[in-house]
Parts: C-alpha cells; sequence; structure tokens
C-alpha cells in the first residue's frame, strides 16, 4: 500500500471519512444518511485519487461464511463502482465492524487495513488509524476487544443463525455507540499523536472513532485531525498535496 499511494498524482486529492454507522439506529435513518454519503462519493469521484474510510462504516457487521448483513448496496455499488474507475479505496477497521474479512476486499476492490499504517502520501507523512482502545482507561473495551478478535470466538459466534447473531450484534452496538457519543472527548488520541511523534515524525494524525470533527496544532509541524462522523456531522478531510482540510458535506 506504501508504494501504490507514495506518488500524488496531477490534479488528484486524498480523502478521509469516518464512522458512517450504517444501519443504525434503524432501517429508515441509516437509508437516508446511506444516499448521502453515496451523493458525497459522487462528488469526490473525478478527483479522488485515494479515500481513505477509517473505520465503523458499519454499526455492526460480520461475516458469516455464506451470509453478510443485508443492505447498504448503494453504498457498497458505489464503492465497486469508483473501484472499477481506478480510485483506490481503502477501509480501516473500526470497533463495530472489528469483523471484517474479505467481502469488501472481493466485491469492491477495497484494500483491508486491521492496524494503524503509517504512510507517504505524496510528500507528507500521515499515521492514519480508527483509534479504538487507545485510551489507556478504557481497560474493559481493551479485553472485549481481545474476546472479539479470537479467532476461536469468531469461530464459535459463526455458528449462530445470522438472524440471532446479527440482532444480539446490534444491541451491543447501539449500546456502544450510545456510550461513545456522550464521552465526547479525544485527548487520549492527542496525547497518543504526541506519543508517537517522539519516535517517529508525522505530519498529519488522522483518526475516527471519538465522533468529534476536529483539527488541533500538536507542534510546530504536526497537525492532529478527528474526522468525526456522518450521523449527524457529515464531515470528511482532504489532501491536495499541499493542504489538509476539514470538511463537512452539505448536500
Amino acid at each position: 500500500m506504501d508504494e501504490q499511494l507514495t506518488l500524488l498524482l496531477p490534479g488528484k486529492k486524498i480523502y478521509f471519512a469516518s464512522d458512517f454507522h450504517l444501519g443504525a439506529p434503524n432501517h429508515d435513518q441509516s437509508f437516508v444518511r446511506e444516499k448521502k454519503i453515496v451523493q458525497w462519493l459522487d462528488t469526490i469521484a473525478e478527483d479522488a485519487q485515494t479515500i481513505f474510510l477509517v473505520g465503523d462504516l458499519f454499526d455492526f457487521w460480520f461475516e458469516y461464511r455464506h451470509v453478510v448483513p443485508k443492505g447498504y448496496v448503494r453504498f457498497l455499488g458505489k464503492l465497486a463502482e469508483l473501484a472499477d474507475l481506478g480510485v483506490n479505496i481503502v477501509v480501516f477497521v473500526g470497533n463495530h465492524d472489528l469483523w471484517m474479512k474479505d467481502y469488501l476486499k472481493d466485491l469492491c476492490g477495497a484494500t483491508i487495513v486491521h492496524e494503524g499504517q503509517s504512510l507517504r502520501l505524496g510528500d507528507k507523512d500521515f499515521y492514519i488509524t480508527h483509534g479504538d482502545g487507545l485510551n489507556p482507561k478504557d481497560k474493559k473495551y481493551r479485553i472485549i476487544k481481545r474476546v472479539f478478535t479470537n479467532s476461536v470466538c469468531q469461530w464459535l459466534f459463526g455458528w449462530f443463525h445470522p438472524d440471532l447473531g446479527i440482532t444480539l450484534a446490534h444491541l451491543w452496538s447501539g449500546s456502544s455507540r450510545e456510550q461513545q457519543l456522550g464521552q465526547n472527548d479525544d485527548a487520549h488520541l492527542v496525547a497518543h499523536s504526541r506519543k508517537l511523534e517522539k519516535h517517529r515524525h508525522h505530519d498529519y494524525y488522522v483518526y475516527g472513532d471519538c465522533h468529534i470533527d476536529r483539527v488541533k496544532q500538536i507542534n510546530e509541524t504536526s497537525l492532529y485531525c478527528n474526522l468525526g462522523d456522518w450521523i449527524d456531522k457529515f464531515s470528511y478531510a482532504v489532501f491536495d498535496g499541499d493542504e489538509f482540510q476539514l470538511k463537512r458535506f452539505e448536500g
């Protein structure tokens, strides 16, 4: 991925967005949001070289052997269309779609990333990750994440009938999302960026997870960005090779 994305082509841009939470809180509201996301993707299709989707695209996602959660056909179809046009689609796994495997890779041509990445984009250094599990105070979630990412636990969950498994997972996802939205704090991600900066310089640190759309200078040469969400902020970032901006999509 590093080699593929190093050169930013003339007239092209790199886009970042996260926390679509498709499926939440219900079908009707999610469907409206999905159409707005597709509209945004249409507006950036012409000049997008790469689109980074930085986690929690779905409020819940689990790939059974022969089944995936139904819906999202407009969103998935648009990703496939963009990939066919030559746009690089890079999907970072978030805490609500931890169980993402190869479906988006096979169906939409996306690159699936499970860990934070240091990437050279244009002539700038980026660190990109969803951001879950980086709060040292959140020991409970770290334990839960180890359980959820355990291959044996995933295999056992796969034996639940999808109707039961997906229903249980949506109940957990809803509780987790409401708790997260109430925190409204990304100080631990700013601190994590400063810690990383001591060991390796990055021009930009890009996260999702906290549903806060903001940028913050962490030193004279490094910028922190949290991408916000598409529940009520409809925020995204764009890098044109020279300037990095956080914007909101009005539709």
